[in-house]
């Protein structure tokens, strides 16, 4: 097994072989992790930031090999409407706080229940389509539980009280 650890700083454009390494986007996203290349060849990951689809990781015996970050099924969202139709879509998909693609004439999400549920219920036009799905990261230090294992417990000490006040009635 091949341990790599960044990006080469040079790469061969020379070299006429590409080999690929097929990953899934959450295991991409991972900055320690396992891959085996279409040729068999063995690679393990210890980044200190994740790679992307088609960074070329590794370069021998005239072989480059690349990422190729696999398809997935998600939805395409078209807003032929223009910008303001656009956004719209993209802060009800946002509002769920799902990862989305954007591009000029349509944005991609994760093919999911809720998703399904909320474009259906607003009589948002989608379709289904399996491509390789590169959502928006956010800057801030904000993640998304479903990108880690729930092996674990998570414990929150909610002992002290909240008191406001307002001049409405709430529905219980």
């Amino acid at each position: 097994m091949k341990l790599i650890k960044s990006l080469p700083e040079e790469y061969d454009n020379a070299c006429g072989i590409s080999v690929p390494l097929k990953v899934e986007r959450r295991v991409l996203a991972k900055r320690r992790w396992r891959g085996k290349a279409d040729d068999g060849s063995d690679f393990g990951f210890d980044l200190d930031a994740p790679f992307s689809h088609g960074d070329c990781f590794f370069q021998e015996d005239g072989k480059s090999y690349v990422i190729e970050q696999k398809p997935e099924e998600v939805f395409r969202v078209s807003y032929p409407g223009g910008q303001q139709e656009a956004a719209e879509r993209a802060w009800q998909v946002g509002n769920l706080h799902f990862p989305a693609q954007f591009s000029e004439s349509y944005l991609l999400v994760e093919n999911d229940l809720a998703v399904r549920q909320m474009m259906e219920r607003n009589e948002i036009p989608y379709e289904e389509a399996l491509e390789v799905f590169r959502p928006v990261v956010a800057a801030s230090g904000h993640h998304h539980h479903d990108d880690h294992s729930h092996d674990h417990e998570h414990t929150h000490d909610h002992d002290h009280e909240h008191s406001h006040s307002h001049d409405h009635e709430h529905a219980h």
